[in-house]
Parts: structure tokens; sequence; C-alpha cells
């Protein structure tokens, strides 16, 4: 038993234990994310309450409604086309996108798209 980890949301057993990212619960077999108030490794933080901060590539706290402007030249998959290197992108949202991908936003010209945070900078 380890008194700084929480009890398991499934069945409350205070025998929960980590494994890398995650917390595991040894008696039902449960397993969830280990939320901490600092970074989180991949550029985001959690504010007090455990919501995520999104900043971007330069360290920028994103907010919904931000304009951006991509930092390189990305491929559209199943695509030939490229974004360049320098184009805006208005109204983006933050959302928990497949992977890492945490902005889905209208590209002019390619259309919805969702981006990663790190390949952009706030404007």
């Amino acid at each position: 038993m380890n008194p700084t980890l929480p009890p398991c949301p499934e069945c409350s057993s205070e025998y929960t234990y980590e494994m890398g990212a995650l917390l595991v619960c040894p008696e039902c077999g449960h397993e969830w994310p280990a939320l901490a108030a600092g970074p989180t490794g991949d550029g985001e933080d959690t504010d007090g309450g455990g919501a995520r901060v999104i900043k971007d590539a330069v360290g920028n706290v994103l907010a919904e409604g931000d304009t951006v402007t991509v930092i390189k030249d990305l491929k559209i998959k199943g695509s030939s086309s490229v974004i360049k290197v320098g184009t805006k992108v208005r109204g983006i949202r933050l959302i928990d996108g497949v992977g890492d991908h945490d902005i889905d936003c209208k590209v002019d010209g390619f259309g919805p798209l969702q981006l990663k945070s790190s390949v952009v900078k706030k404007v």
C-alpha cells in the first residue's frame, strides 16, 4: 500500500500501483491515467482542477478561437497536398483527439483537419 497513490475509482481498493504512466488496481484490474499537477512529459500541463492546458510549440497557452500559424510543412495523409509554413489557421477548437492531435480546425483550401499543438505557434 502506497499512501501517496489514490484508491481505485472502480472498487476503492487502496492497493493501487504505478505502471508507467498508468495507475493499476491489482484487485479489479482497472487502469487509469495518473493525474499530476505539473508537466506531463509531452509539453502539456494541468491546472489545479486537472484540466489540460494545451501549449503551442513555443510554450504559449492556447485557447478556443485563437489564431495560429503552422511552423513546418505538413504532408496531408492520403493526399499529395502540403500545408506550407506560415499558413494561418483561424478559430481553433481544443479537443482530445486521436494520438497527440489536440487542435480541431478548418484550413483554407484543405478543409477540416486535426493538428498537433507542437506544429503551430500562436499569433
